[in-house]
């Protein structure tokens, strides 16, 4: 016997138990459900009282997809009632879990599998989706080259664009029946998934070079024509391709890359709040980069317009930047250095007196005497206690960002770098961390989480109607995020928490949208711009209008 596809399969408007037993006849799904009728609220503390049962984050992420796979409003009110204990749940650290079992787990998708070896299909793929020109919001892309810390997993790093859009949708209500994952399956290095029988994507290395570049322009062309409004968010490609695609198409198409801009924005918060403390104005700072990949050299672009920004000419920004990678000090007379470091490459002449061969960090901190460290490196406890007690002893109140993560690579605890600076360093990390107990004072420390901020920037870029993503719109974000803290305490967070993200969101989304207009890319206009906001978040509840029938 065949059983009839019904509204219960749909997970775009299935109610489940919160269908009364009129609509239930209405639908044709009479006896189809028990008894009783209840509500979205009920539904949800039920739900949540399962995830609880899970046995770890890795099972709580599988089940919130099944919930999300049957029931999309459900999902999303459990999400944004449980925001702060679940964004790690949803998204980093637990999705790098779920990557990597991923093929062998598979068992649904709600992605766009665009492959470089079929790319005449493309146009065909976005169009199965029946989605018209004004219908996406937004579309989040990966090619899976560089996945948070685990490097490169094909097809298998899909689950990091829908995880995304997730957090999109709980943190800044961006509406999910409007935006579109992608994943771009180019192949992959990773032997362990070639070799493994049950690896989805294309069995062969990954493809560069000039094929890889044309497959990149087309799908930027593709979905350009087809959803000329849609925001085109580029997350975890590798170092090189992720800084080459944006700076060659941000002046032509509405592209946003969260691993340069949006880490690169979150520290600029951590610092617009720390120069409160200090007093000090940005062409006066000293930036030294421990960690010169995609995510630390977007750091220093953001630090560098915020200078230009602020009186410093573009030669004076660049003469305060100072980038560290695996080989030391950054200089001009490195081989083969890559295009996105070669901007900040160092004369050897002006450091060819610090010591012989490579310059390491301590060196470079006891020349430079930066006012701002900032770590990306992922190298567990590199800043020592002698690279921070140099910081400390070059100025007063250093600005101290070690932000690797997790736990196993953070370049030092807040719990040790408080007691060596003397309670004087300004801290912002990439993990949660209790507040560090010191000389009778709580010093809290502030998570450089990027989900304080892109989804802000993509709702305000949304209502905008912004042509591109520009500096300024980007240091709105940051402002905005900043205005969020009190730091006039002592032990004062540099960042606010992310319990309260939706309000955080609109806030920023206010900033980005004005930004937006001030810079002439906006193409909407509205006569009160925080109600606009407001009327553009989407809320995860059960619209009495929609009753649609199922599949």
């Amino acid at each position: 016997m065949r059983v009839k596809p019904t509204v219960l399969q749909d997970r775009y408007h299935n109610r489940g138990t919160a269908y009364t037993l009129a609509e239930r006849a209405r639908l044709g799904i009479t006896g189809r459900l028990p008894a009783a009728v209840e509500t979205l609220d009920a539904q949800a503390r039920r739900a949540y009282a399962q995830l609880l049962q899970q046995p770890s984050d890795l099972h709580k992420y599988i089940y919130l997809n099944e919930v999300h796979d049957r029931n999309q409003v459900l999902y999303f009110k459990l999400l944004a009632e449980h925001l702060e204990e679940l964004l790690p749940v949803v998204y980093d650290p637990t999705v790098g879990e779920a990557i990597e079992k991923w093929s062998v787990d598979y068992r649904d998708s709600r992605a766009v599998y665009l492959s470089i070896d079929r790319a005449d299909d493309m146009k065909a793929s976005f169009q199965s989706l029946g989605l018209g020109a004004d219908d996406v919001d937004l579309i989040v892309v990966s090619d899976a080259q560089e996945i948070l810390g685990i490097g490169d997993w094909g097809v298998n790093g899909t689950d990091i664009s829908i995880g995304k859009l997730a957090v999109y949708t709980a943190a800044a209500g961006i509406d999910p029946s409007r935006v579109i994952a992608v994943n771009l399956d180019v192949g992959t290095d990773n032997e362990q998934l070639l070799n493994n029988p049950s690896y989805l994507g294309n069995r062969h290395a990954r493809i560069s070079g000039r094929r890889y570049d044309d497959f990149i322009a087309r799908y930027l062309q593709t979905v350009s024509e087809l959803f000329p409004n849609a925001l085109l968010h580029f997350e975890d490609f590798g170092p090189s391709n992720a800084r080459r695609i944006l700076v060659e198409n941000t002046d032509n198409y509405r592209i946003f890359n969260d691993d340069m801009q949006g880490t690169g924005a979150i520290v600029m918060a951590s610092v617009f709040s720390a120069l409160k403390v200090t007093g000090g104005r940005w062409p006066e700072q000293r930036l030294v980069v421990f960690g010169a990949g995609t995510a630390g050299t977007g750091m220093a672009d953001q630090i560098h317009a915020a200078m230009l920004r602020d009186g410093a000419t573009p030669e004076q920004a660049k003469k305060n930047i100072w980038l560290i990678d695996i080989h030391g000090l950054v200089t001009d007379d490195m081989p083969d250095l890559p295009d996105y470091q070669q901007v900040y490459a160092r004369p050897k002449s002006e450091v060819g007196g610090w010591g012989d061969g490579e310059i390491d960090l301590l060196t470079t901190i006891r020349h430079v005497k930066p006012t701002i460290l900032i770590g990306t490196s992922t190298a567990h406890g590199a800043f020592t206690e002698d690279v921070v007690r140099a910081l400390a002893e070059g100025v007063e109140r250093p600005i101290l960002l070690p932000l690797s993560n997790p736990t196993s690579r953070i370049e030092v605890m807040p719990s040790d770098a408080v007691p060596w600076t003397d309670g004087r360093a300004l801290m912002a990390v990439g993990i949660p961390v209790e507040p560090v107990q010191y000389k009778g004072i709580s010093y809290e420390i502030g998570q450089a989480n990027n989900a304080l901020l892109y989804p802000g920037l993509g709702l305000g870029t949304i209502v905008s109607g912004a042509s591109r993503v520009t500096d300024n719109m980007l240091l709105a974000a940051a402002e905005a995020v900043a205005s969020q803290v009190d730091v006039s305490a002592p032990g004062a967070s540099l960042l606010p928490p992310v319990a309260n993200l939706r309000a955080s969101s609109a806030t920023v989304a206010v900033a980005v949208a004005r930004a937006a207009a001030a810079d002439g890319v906006a193409t909407k206009s509205h006569d009160n711009l925080i109600q606009a906001v407001q009327d553009a978040m989407w809320d995860p509840v059960y619209d009495p209008d929609d009753l649609e029938g199922g599949p």
